[in-house]
């Protein structure tokens, strides 16, 4: 019979969602600084607004930020649907950003020297 050891304890899973949290907060605060301690320097994110692709750079969430603001009204629920010693998804369900918009989001993360890196961003926009 093979070993039967769970790798992931609770605390690996607080660790990632307490990395997410510069996620949460930065769109909160609007403080894109704190944004940018989440992600990877070359991070990419994916999704569309409306009928628009929006591609590329993380730097498109950046400046979303920088256009609407603080979102004080936000609301989340962050699942970390899998996670690998070094590797994790995480689920966002977003309600009332800063610009009174709801989104899915889909983020994957690299463990890096000891910390946990957004390397991508999915998401998907609802309509109201």
């Amino acid at each position: 019979m093979s070993a039967n050891k769970n790798i992931n304890t609770v605390q690996d899973y607080e660790e990632v969602l307490a990395a997410m949290e510069g996620y949460v907060n930065g769109l909160k605060t609007g403080n894109v600084a704190e944004l940018k301690k989440t992600f990877h320097q070359d991070a990419i994110m994916y999704g569309h607004l409306g009928n628009d692709l929006s591609q590329g750079s993380v730097d498109n969430l950046y400046t979303y930020v920088e256009k609407f603001g603080a979102a004080p009204n936000i609301k989340t629920n962050l699942t970390v649907l899998h996670k690998t010693p070094t590797t994790a998804v995480v689920r966002i369900e977003m309600e009332h950003d800063a610009a009174d918009e709801d989104f899915t989001d889909f983020h994957s993360l690299i463990k890096i020297d000891g910390s946990w890196k957004v390397v991508a961003k999915l998401f998907h926009l609802y309509d109201k």
